[in-house]
């Protein structure tokens, strides 16, 4: 079967996740991208929201995550993020990617980002 993808791109979040201790204390911004692996054609059959990813209340708690428990590696935030993503039902498989754009790289620089995807065992 193929799946279909509900998409959650950009969420910009405050966080306190980093190796080096001036990330921890002063925090920065993390900007998520969450992609969904299900089908949405029991929801879309009977348009009902019951029968899909409710991405607002994701969002809420994705948000938690990246705000609370600060982690050394965004490679860890991501498999968390994962794990919440993978906690619904609906939800087959979920690729996560974590960008952490103020990295403390010392050159000129666009982005760095960890992504990963995860599937239901």
């Amino acid at each position: 079967m193929t799946l279909d993808h509900i998409e959650l791109r950009g969420l910009r979040v405050r966080g306190r996740h980093g190796y080096l201790p001036a990330e921890r204390e002063l925090g920065q911004e993390f900007v998520v991208d969450v992609v969904l692996g299900l089908d949405t054609r029991p929801a879309a059959e009977g348009d009902d929201l019951s029968r899909t990813v409710d991405y607002g209340s994701l969002a809420d708690r994705l948000v938690a995550a990246v705000e609370n428990d600060p982690v050394n590696l965004i490679e860890t935030l991501a498999e968390r993020l994962a794990k919440i993503c993978l906690e619904d039902a609906t939800v087959v498989d979920a690729e996560v990617t974590v960008h952490k754009p103020s990295a403390p790289v010392p050159h000129p620089f666009t982005d760095v980002a960890v992504k990963i995807r995860r599937s239901r065992p």
